[in-house]
């Protein structure tokens, strides 16, 4: 299972907590600094999403990679990147997968206020239906692994690129791209209670005119309401966007915010994000007005209107010219207002682009493409994860291809000016 998700997902951006630290910046031009190279001996391949801390250490996995054999590929790693005294940068490998019964397949990762990670993998485990795990930091830079929950062979499996959704309270949540009721996707939660975890089912995907095949996480608004997309079903079979609601009786009622119709998106792989006001913001891999019969992507936003329903608006419509094109990743929101990410396709070479959509007076989005990957040099191409914000504005991120090694590279985004509201510019 774990080939089979990983190769559809290779294979889609080859045809082809991600929560910003909120700065204000004003990009005018952009240099890339390759900060590490995939692929040297057990190294992982092709990293997904990172995530950064308090301190600007980098953290995220590889699928593929590591010292022990699943198959044809390498079972995964999760890594940290961190700065060395002499500017440069240096990665650690936290844990490799797939030793005995250890989950295989990692996708992103989240951070809890002490420190420790959590993540799920596509695969492996008791009954090789995946695992949810969690890497704390111990002395002397070690970490440990605990699995907190194995899933049925049955049960599903998890996705590439999403993170869980952690709740104040520490529950986990998060989808199956399979399995549930119907066999077509779930949403699931996983609480703690007396050193185990139990698994609830909150919705199962595929009934009637529903969404399936959820390739995206969910997020939670103040009021416990969870939020996600489905890369197919609905009216149109082009995806939705769904709330799931929970009841006073302990049950959770879902609502289709929108059926995705072609024109305004189709094919979600991507986590939407929320801002302080309760606007949802996403983007979608296909659909749009550019690039027929399937379309290069759009951005979209879902505002709540008064007294209930959203409101839809296209952001942006990929595929223009030497516009990115099929976006796979979330977006990322600054102070501003700013949204920042990656497309894994187009730009000035054709091998993906890092944009801005900045908000314009008097309405409407303003797409900047930041920086145009390039197959033709030893930095990366083909980005199908999205970025992460440093306190002082400079963009992180990973590329499926590319480097000195060829499977993809973790590299660094820098501004050529930023403002900083009316003081000072933090130091990293």
């Amino acid at each position: 299972m774990q080939a089979h998700i990983i190769s559809i997902r290779l294979r889609a951006v080859s045809a082809i907590f991600a929560a910003a630290l909120f700065v204000t910046s004003a990009w005018a031009a952009d240099h890339e600094t390759v900060l590490h190279n995939f692929g040297n001996g057990n190294d992982g391949a092709s990293g997904t999403s990172l995530i950064i801390d308090a301190a600007g250490n980098l953290y995220g996995v590889t699928p593929n990679g590591g010292i022990y054999q699943c198959g044809f590929e390498s079972c995964g790693t999760v890594f940290q990147l961190s700065r060395t005294a002499g500017g440069g940068w240096t990665e650690t490998v936290l844990h490799n997968f797939g030793n005995g019964t250890d989950g295989t397949g990692p996708n992103g990762l989240i951070m809890d206020a002490a420190g420790n990670l959590y993540g799920l993998t596509e695969s492996g485990g008791l009954h090789g239906g995946g695992i949810v795990y969690e890497l704390s930091p111990g002395e002397g830079g070690s970490w440990t692994e605990t699995v907190l929950y194995n899933f049925s062979a049955g049960g599903g499996y998890g996705n590439g690129n999403y993170s869980l959704f952690r709740d104040a309270a520490g529950n986990l949540y998060g989808t199956m791209f399979d399995g549930g009721a119907y066999g077509e996707g779930m949403v699931f939660e996983l609480s703690p209670s007396g050193g185990a975890w139990t698994e609830t089912v909150l919705h199962s995907f595929g009934n009637g005119s529903d969404g399936q095949y959820p390739e995206s996480g969910v997020v939670m608004d103040a009021a416990g309401n969870l939020y996600g997309t489905t890369y197919q079903g609905g009216t149109s079979s082009c995806g939705i966007v769904y709330e799931l609601s929970p009841s006073e009786s302990g049950g959770w009622t879902e609502t289709v915010v929108h059926n995705f119709n072609g024109t305004d998106g189709r094919a979600i792989w991507a986590s939407l994000i929320l801002d302080a006001a309760g606007n949802l913001y996403g983007a979608a891999y296909q659909g749009g007005i550019y690039c027929p019969p399937f379309g290069c992507g759009t951005a979209f936003e879902f505002s709540p209107s008064e007294g209930g329903g959203w409101t839809m608006t296209v952001l942006h419509n990929f595929g223009n010219g030497n516009d990115g094109t099929g976006p796979l990743a979330s977006l990322i929101l600054d102070r501003a207002g700013n949204l920042y990410s990656t497309a894994n396709g187009g730009g000035m070479n054709g091998y993906g682009a890092v944009f801005e959509l900045s908000p314009e007076h008097g309405g409407g989005w303003v797409e900047t493409v930041l920086y145009s990957f390039d197959r033709n040099d030893n930095g990366g191409y083909v980005p199908f994860a999205s970025v992460v914000m440093d306190r002082t504005g400079d963009l992180y991120g990973n590329t499926a291809f590319g480097g000195l090694y060829g499977i993809g590279i973790a590299f660094e985004l820098t501004p050529a000016s930023i403002r900083f509201g009316s003081c000072c510019a933090p130091t990293k």
